[in-house]
């Protein structure tokens, strides 16, 4: 059982930036795929950011280029890093984490943006970005 907190959102200007952050509770925390995800009322939640045990990111369209994903292992830690800051990128932010896959004495991990793929979640913090 891994259990995450998120932490650091707020409210921002249109074009302004913010960082959020979110720690995990297990001692193997290298071996996760971890990822932000987001969701507005009313909305499907949607992948935005994916780092691999191998420190690989990938990012949704809408976010690429202005949000940066990374993580410290020695921290347990996993961060996004939101840049140039819409409207449209307010919305509750959560930590995902899924198990990386291991084949032979590689971790690898699936880096999808799909939310049904993380089985472990975080309650979320607020981002509201104001025009």
């Amino acid at each position: 059982q891994v259990q995450l907190v998120e932490s650091g959102g707020g409210s921002v200007q249109s074009g302004g930036s913010l960082k959020v952050s979110c720690v995990a509770s297990t001692n193997e925390f290298s071996d996760y795929c971890m990822g932000w995800f987001r969701q507005v009322p009313g909305k499907e939640r949607e992948g935005v950011a994916i780092i691999g045990a191998d420190h690989y990111a990938t990012y949704a369209p809408s976010v690429e280029g202005r949000f940066t994903i990374s993580r410290d292992n020695a921290k347990n830690m996993v961060y996004l890093e939101l840049n140039s800051l819409k409207p449209e990128d307010a919305a509750m932010y959560y930590c995902a984490a899924e198990p990386a896959l291991r084949l032979s004495s590689t971790l690898v991990c699936a880096m999808s943006l799909i939310p049904s793929q993380y089985t472990y979640w975080g309650q979320g913090t607020q981002v509201t970005v104001s025009s």
